[in-house]
């Protein structure tokens, strides 16, 4: 078993998409815990102002990374998240390891309050 932190962002039908991501990663993610969920402004984007509602996992899962990698992909891709949908703003669902076992990734986003005050309630 495997522990792994995810992010989970949406900046289109936020709370309906969240909470459908959620669900699917019932499907391979045991003893998840999420965080509350933390809404934030887009950073870097000069198409689509629309905010994202972000939340964190705590959990488990028997996947290898590079299988979970492709797994949150092709979940990201069955929400509707294209290439051409990104460019325009529009993120249905977005969903990242933060960390696998004890290894970081996507070390900016660490570097980020809401996920700092996330992991806090994860901690608890």
């Amino acid at each position: 078993m495997h522990r792994v932190i995810l992010s989970l962002a949406s900046n289109r039908y936020q709370k309906s998409n969240l909470f459908k991501a959620r669900r699917c990663l019932e499907e391979v993610l045991t003893d998840a815990h999420f965080s509350s969920e933390h809404w934030t402004q887009p950073v870097g984007s000069n198409c689509r102002r629309e905010a994202y509602l972000n939340q964190l996992a705590d959990a488990t899962t028997e996947l290898d990374e590079a299988e979970l990698t492709q797994w949150l992909k092709q979940k990201e891709l069955d929400f509707g998240r294209t290439e051409s949908r990104r460019r325009r703003g529009v993120v249905p669902i977005d969903l990242d390891i933060l960390q696998f076992d004890d290894e970081r990734r996507h070390l900016k986003d660490w570097d980020r309050s809401y996920v700092a005050d996330l992991i806090g309630e994860l901690q608890q």
